[in-house]
């Protein structure tokens, strides 16, 4: 017995799959902003906590507290851009160097004259360089993924060269596959 589709049910089998293709980006971004809601709670909480301190050490504290959100929120923006590369990375380690310059800062406003002076001047060195050595792997991974580009489009005009060695149907076949190969 041979089975035959039925119209209705390859309809109903497309708009199961378009719903679902378009519900799973929608799901992933309502659980983003979930966390980012978490996210800035937490912060509100212990910015909250540190009103029981007083004088510098609640400035201390709410610097701590603002630092480790922006963190929290670099670290979830860099998961939505798929932050496994080193420009997600290199976001999340300037938000570490801005979190840890501004407590640094209140840190050293216990101090004064020349040891206050001392003090700023090796926060700032400290965030200069966290902030360099950021840039300098963004830089990196930015120039790893412009010569992956170039090395991909230098083997696409390699093999489109062999196939012009090529003609008709061979021809064809050859661009398609130089075309799958290297992404094109």
């Amino acid at each position: 017995m041979k089975y035959r589709r039925s119209p209705l049910l390859a309809a109903l089998a497309a708009a199961f799959t378009l719903s679902f293709a378009a519900t799973a980006p929608q799901a992933a971004d309502d659980m983003r902003a979930q966390q980012k809601d978490r996210i800035e709670a937490d912060s509100k909480a212990a910015r909250e906590a540190c009103g029981r301190l007083s004088g510098n050490a609640r400035d201390i504290c709410t610097a701590e507290a603002r630092g480790k959100e922006k963190i929290a929120l670099a670290e979830l923006e860099a998961g939505r851009e798929g932050g496994g590369g080193m420009g997600g990375k290199s976001k999340v380690a300037e938000a570490r160097a801005e979190a840890a310059y501004e407590v640094a800062k209140e840190k050293c406003d216990d101090r004064a004259g020349n040891d206050k002076d001392v003090c700023m001047k090796d926060a700032k060195a400290a965030h200069t360089r966290a902030k360099a050595d950021a840039q300098a792997a963004r830089s990196s991974a930015d120039a790893r993924r412009e010569a992956a580009g170039d090395k991909r489009e230098a083997g696409y005009e390699a093999a489109r060269e062999r196939c012009d060695g090529m003609s008709g149907n061979a021809k064809d076949n050859c661009v398609n596959a130089a075309k799958a190969r290297y992404g094109k």
